[in-house]
């Protein structure tokens, strides 16, 4: 019984040694990125490659569907981040365009209209004393509305409901007093006598704007025509010079001309009204407007009731 030698066959070795060491392997993986790394290591068994864990990692972290959904998971959130950034943008863009409707005003204009806005803001229980003030002095002006409405538009641009709510009132409440102050005569009796009305007793309401009416309008019968306001006791003998009727007089509104203008007044409300359809649903919106509707509605019969009873009026 003998031994064999074995045979030695060639053996084309690879451009590195089986053992390399430490020091070789450490300038090696500088030396050539991606060769050997500190997040994964690498061995062969038969022929296929098996991830070893390193200390303190998740298993999680080598799983591909974990990976995936984490990498959709960053995905989502830089659309997100997008998504805020252009949010971001627009409302800047926004405030800017707000700062921008007062730039062609006078710059102490402008001072003057905030500062009274604010004075308005503070008088509370005084607020109507307050505007009416402001509007015998003439500086209740196009400019106090749009610093009111520059307000109101960022309180709605921020959600801030109670300041929206006061701002959006005391808006409305400076316009009325401005169109006030520059509506004719007849229109100024029109808004007086709906603002008798308190919602209650209709008929006493009617019976209070035909008094008012009788107080306002000049008597048409011959005597008054002939002898206008202000000639009762006008005496052709002593007459000396032009006649010329009393400068307190000059502004008489004449029962014609109020029937005239409120009934312009309708017919122009009537062909808005008649272009604007109720919105269906039961939303707040779509309920809110249609509240708004149905007290136009209500304005509009207590016009024509008014309108009516200055045809019908007797002295």
């Amino acid at each position: 019984m003998g031994f064999k030698l074995l045979s030695l066959t060639p053996i084309s070795l690879s451009p590195f040694p089986l053992f390399t060491p430490p020091l070789l392997l450490s300038s090696f993986s500088k030396s050539t990125p991606g060769a050997v790394t500190s997040l994964t290591i690498r061995r062969c068994v038969n022929n296929e490659k098996e991830d070893v864990l390193l200390p303190g990692m998740p298993k999680e972290y080598y799983d591909d569907e974990w990976q995936a959904k984490q990498r959709e998971r960053t995905k989502e959130l830089r659309q997100r981040q997008r998504e805020e950034e252009e949010e971001e943008e627009r409302k800047i863009e926004e405030y800017r365009e707000v700062g921008m409707r007062l730039k062609g005003y006078p710059q102490e204009d402008v001072i003057n209209a905030r500062k009274l806005v604010s004075s308005f803001i503070r008088a509370e229980e005084e607020i109507e004393q307050k505007i009416e003030e402001a509007a015998e002095k003439g500086i209740l002006t196009e400019l106090v509305l749009m610093v009111i409405w520059n307000r109101l538009d960022l309180a709605r641009r921020d959600n801030e409901k109670d300041a929206i709510r006061s701002l959006d009132l005391l808006y409305r409440r400076v316009e009325t007093e401005i169109l006030k102050r520059e509506a004719t005569p007849a229109m100024r009796l029109l808004n007086d006598l709906l603002i008798m009305y308190d919602g209650f007793d209709y008929e006493e309401w009617l019976n209070k704007c035909k008094k008012r009416m009788i107080d306002t309008f000049p008597r048409e019968d011959p005597y008054s025509i002939l002898v206008p306001p202000g000639f009762e006791s006008f005496d052709i003998d002593k007459l000396e010079g032009p006649l010329s009727p009393p400068l307190e007089h000059d502004d008489t509104l004449l029962r014609v001309d109020f029937v005239r203008e409120v009934d312009e007044l309708l017919q122009e409300v009537r062909l808005e009204q008649s272009e604007v359809e109720n919105e269906p649903g039961f939303d707040p919106e779509s309920v809110a407007n249609r509240l708004k509707q149905q007290e136009k509605q209500q304005s509009i019969r207590q016009v024509e009731a008014l309108l009516d009873l200055a045809i019908g009026l007797q002295w």
